[in-house]
């Protein structure tokens, strides 16, 4: 998004021209001066440093979740999933550009489903943001942050790759 303000004062010129009256002459008004300005903003940008990724999980015969910190990007899980320690996962990063002291409302429009390639799913019950939704754009000109969540793990979740999308969006307040 490239914001740009322009306020210009109209510039109201006067030239002395002679007026006749039957009494006399007058002159108009000397010529006043009017000053403009312009407010321009950096343009807001968001950009995707690191993938949200749960790592790798066993299931088991009893349901379980596996969560990820959005702020620390640490691993938890409960109930009947146990964590691969080696393939840990991590949480979304994200940064994004603008003018500094500016705040930003940062949403994110999580998926209802992780989904296999032989099209088995597992539910996302939650997806989290960071700290909280506004953000304010520090005098570097950037801000940051991270995003998590929780999915749950269904009794004998079969094995696989899943994969969904979720949207994040920032906009200038």
């Amino acid at each position: 998004m490239r914001y740009l303000t322009i306020i210009m004062a109209a510039a109201a010129a006067a030239s002395a021209v002679p007026v006749s009256a039957a009494v006399g002459t007058q002159t108009a008004s000397p010529v006043k001066n009017a000053s403009g300005k312009a407010l321009v903003l950096v343009p807001l940008t968001l950009t995707k440093i690191d993938d949200l990724d749960f790592g790798t999980i066993i299931p088991s015969a009893t349901s379980g979740f596996v969560s990820i910190n959005a702020t620390t990007g640490a691993r938890t899980f409960g109930g009947g999933a146990t964590g691969v320690a080696s393939a840990a996962g991590h949480r979304a990063y994200f940064a994004g550009a603008g003018t500094p002291s500016q705040q930003v409302i940062v949403t994110i429009t999580p998926p209802t489903e992780l989904t296999s390639v032989a099209g088995d799913t597992i539910t996302v019950l939650a997806l989290t943001l960071d700290g909280t939704p506004k953000k304010t754009i520090n005098a570097t000109r950037a801000y940051f942050f991270g995003v998590g969540g929780v999915l749950q793990i269904n009794a004998d979740q079969p094995e696989g790759v899943y994969t969904a999308t979720f949207d994040v969006d920032a906009n200038y307040l």
